[in-house]
């Protein structure tokens, strides 16, 4: 295998893969992966062929783009310190929780895994980030917990949140304007007629409160039910 240090592109080209297939098993195509990374089509085709080359992605053309087991370490990596660098912006920074992507994405790449792993014993080596994404461990283990979209609920299915997708800033400070976080106990209550809103209750410290929610929050929001049995995936590369 060969030897070399990553440019902060690839290391954000697979972490970005990784990313998209954690919580669903849909691999990304190139047209997902520009859109993510804000960049062209003829961008995405050229970074592909250079992972391809480095060992990093399984990729043949107008097909989906996966992961190599040297990938998957690389974007394991990339991922702690994303998240531990969110986690530390919040708890010890005051930063909100939809100010710390764009930061962490600076942070990331100009750090160095001495202070990676100084930083998370500081904090406590937390398992998840601030929205509720897993931490990897420093041995590339994820313990992924059993959970499933909101909007994919049926009436009366009961659970806690337990991630909030950070894709959209404006939703985040959505649901912080309307007290709705990890751990929240909630209750689908059903739909209003016609496709409309998902009608839920969600009980947080002090209160109980029913919400309307678009189908953008519901998809946003992911719920771990008690009733299912818990589980965890250890992606290990």
């Amino acid at each position: 295998m060969k030897t070399y240090t990553p440019s902060s592109s690839i290391e954000d080209y697979v972490k970005v893969i990784y990313s998209f297939t954690e919580w669903q098993d849909k691999p990304i195509t190139s047209s997902q992966l520009a859109q993510r990374l804000g960049v062209a089509n003829s961008s995405v085709s050229e970074m592909v062929r250079k992972l391809k080359d480095q060992g990093l992605v399984h990729h043949r053309p107008y097909s989906a783009i996966t992961l190599t087991a040297d990938g998957v370490r690389l974007a394991l990596a990339m991922v702690r310190r994303h998240r531990l660098i969110e986690t530390f912006l919040v708890q010890e920074m005051g930063y909100r929780w939809d100010e710390v992507h764009d930061e962490a994405e600076m942070l990331e790449h100009a750090v160095s895994d001495t202070f990676i792993e100084r930083l998370a014993a500081k904090l406590g080596d937390p398992q998840r980030d601030p929205h509720g994404d897993p931490i990897p461990a420093a041995d590339g283990s994820v313990l992924l917990p059993v959970a499933h979209r909101m909007i994919e609920l049926d009436e009366g299915h009961s659970g806690r949140i337990t991630r909030i997708s950070d894709e959209n800033p404006d939703l985040l400070r959505y649901l912080a304007s309307e007290d709705i976080e990890l751990d929240a106990d909630i209750t689908v209550l059903g739909r209003k007629p016609f496709g409309g809103a998902l009608m839920v209750r969600i009980r947080g410290n002090q209160d109980s409160r029913d919400f309307d929610l678009a189908d953008e929050v519901a998809s946003a929001l992911w719920i771990h039910s008690e009733t299912v049995h818990e589980g965890c995936t250890l992606a290990d590369g």
